[in-house]
């Protein structure tokens, strides 16, 4: 790019960045230096392929979605956290809320995320164990008393039986006195990364997104500000994928979802907006920082030139990143407060718009409040201490970060056609249901084509350790310790009793002939093709648990089992 096309640019940015709001804030090195909000190629200096970094708030928008980076806001503190019943949850979130958190992750514990009931058989020695038991819309109420949902945006991280628990969640809102199209928040609803990586499905992918698209409609229809899928790479990078495997993975997904919603006939440029991503933050500082430019800068020329997305908001990338928690150890566990450090300041520097940081004891129970509070304020001292938020996109022009970010985008691009064309193979006569990219991943879910990449990547990396080629700190180096044991979180058995006997309660007081006729109904629905969301509000509202509306979707449409891979 000549000097006078990059001078033309910083014009068009600076005019932005001078109308666009600041916040209050000393943008200043410690020494009380002024800096730049952003910085560039000097005033007649060319650039040979700066278009493909430019400014922040401007296509492709490598350098961030807004002119004025974090001088206009920061990122949301957004701690994922959940644990025994809905009471004990509460609780942790008023605590975070008290603390400085700007928002709130619901962890869901193993029953839930699997779409069964906490009495159900399958359920015992689980309830409560890894995330907060949710029954019903009466345990959404407690989770959420004394927080108003108008005020406070929330994410929850649960795609199998997603939409029955946002249903529940909208309950929620209603029974507080909220207008459910106020809400604010996020919810995870990928199911693709699920037979990808996660394996918490109810059914087969079909009738999975046959309920994503219902809600991408009523969500689009009547809960603008409400994004009901967050595409998920983190759990494909935990799986042990490669950077540019979870980034490459993660955004097919993402265009299969466009792909679904443009199938419903849904405006791209209205649907759009209510994706977000969730990304993982691994080790590798200046990778994980280059993954993330990459990825805005693929999504953006993705949904302008394939997908005819118009508006900038469209074109955005907006995601959350939680620091990694396969990087933690139980050996020296504080060694974690590092590692959480340095992948959280990763997460910044690549421009995240929410983060969750990882307590130190994780790896080896639910985080304890005194580990929680360290997690919490690893972030404030990042806003607030280090001069991280005082310059857009710090790093770029780096020659080492901008040929990470071209490397990572370019072996992304390899992936999406290998997709691709997997998908023209499993539809030679072109004729996709949803679309191609749609196709090459239900094809490639079919094959374990994915999963059987991530297993070849995990393995490299685990013969790596074991040869000493890649170190960590306290498991095969430097393994002498002073320290001693932690106290950690133990959920009783109690919680679980308790919540059972609390759900026998609330079905005996409960009008069983409501609770059938609205089952009835979703039943119908789902036979119709109509729309599911409504129906599955009545029944939500009549107290139908979450087991026993998964359980009518089941016997509707069956159960899945993955292909065995060797």
């Amino acid at each position: 790019m000549d000097a006078d096309a990059i001078a033309e640019g910083r014009r068009r940015w600076q005019a932005r960045y001078d109308a666009a709001r600041k916040r209050d804030a000393d943008f200043t090195t410690l020494s009380g230096d002024p800096v730049e909000p952003v910085y560039g190629p000097r005033p007649g200096d060319r650039y040979e392929g700066f278009e493909r970094i430019g400014w922040p708030g401007e296509f492709p928008f490598t350098r961030g979605l807004h002119p004025t980076g974090y001088r206009g806001r920061t990122w949301t503190i957004r701690q994922f956290a959940g644990f025994g019943n809905a009471e004990q949850t509460n609780e942790r979130y008023r605590m975070i809320l008290e603390a400085g958190g700007g928002g709130l992750s619901v962890a869901f514990d193993m029953p839930t995320l699997m779409g069964r009931d906490s009495d159900d058989p399958r359920s015992l020695g689980e309830v409560g164990h890894c995330g907060v038991a949710i029954d019903s819309a009466a345990d959404m109420e407690v989770l959420f008393r004394d927080i108003p949902l108008g005020g406070v945006t929330t994410s929850m991280t649960i795609s199998g039986p997603a939409v029955p628990v946002f249903c529940m969640y909208l309950v929620a809102a209603e029974r507080q006195g909220v207008d459910p199209a106020t809400l604010n928040g996020t919810l995870q609803t990928d199911i693709f990364k699920e037979y990808i990586a996660q394996k918490e499905w109810l059914f087969a992918p079909e009738p999975h997104l046959r309920l994503i698209g219902d809600l991408m409609e009523h969500c689009a229809a009547g809960i603008p500000a409400y994004k009901p899928l967050s595409v998920s790479g983190y759990h494909i990078r935990e799986a042990g994928s490669t950077a540019a495997q979870e980034l490459a993975y993660t955004l097919a997904d993402g265009f299969g979802y466009v792909e679904l919603g443009l199938s419903r006939g849904l405006d791209v440029d209205t649907f759009a907006p209510g994706l977000s991503f969730f990304f993982d933050a691994h080790l590798d500082f200046f990778e994980e920082i280059a993954k993330f430019r990459a990825a805005r800068r693929i999504w953006a020329r993705w949904m302008r030139d394939v997908y005819g997305a118009r508006t900038e908001k469209a074109q955005w990338l907006r995601f959350h990143t939680q620091t990694a928690g396969v990087s933690l150890t139980a050996q020296q566990p504080y060694n974690n407060v590092v590692r959480t450090a340095v992948e959280a300041l990763a997460a910044v520097l690549g421009g995240t718009n929410s983060l969750h940081t990882n307590a130190l004891d994780e790896t080896l129970a639910l985080p304890s409040e005194r580990a929680a509070e360290i997690a919490l304020r690893t972030q404030q001292v990042l806003m607030e201490e280090i001069g991280v938020t005082n310059v857009a996109d710090p790093l770029g022009g780096s020659w080492y970060v901008e040929q990470l970010t071209d490397r990572i985008e370019a072996d992304a691009e390899k992936i999406f056609e290998e997709i691709a064309e997997r998908g023209r193979r499993a539809v030679p006569d072109g004729n996709h249901p949803i679309g191609p990219i749609t196709s090459g991943l239900l094809r490639g879910i079919e094959d374990g084509w994915f999963t059987g990449n991530i297993a070849e990547a995990a393995f490299r990396y685990q013969q790596a350790l074991e040869k000493g080629d890649k170190r960590v700190v306290g498991v095969n180096c430097h393994t002498g310790s002073v320290t001693g044991d932690l106290e950690i979180l133990r959920v009783s058995h109690e919680v679980e009793r308790e919540q059972v006997r609390v759900l026998a309660e609330r079905r005996a007081a409960r009008d069983d002939a409501a609770v059938r006729a609205g089952l009835a109904g979703m039943v119908e629905a789902a036979r119709s093709g109509a729309n599911m969301i409504e129906p599955m509000l009545v029944a939500v509202r009549a107290e139908a648990t979450l087991g026993e509306i998964c359980d009518a979707l089941r016997e509707e449409w069956g159960t899945y089992t993955e292909p065995p891979g060797f």
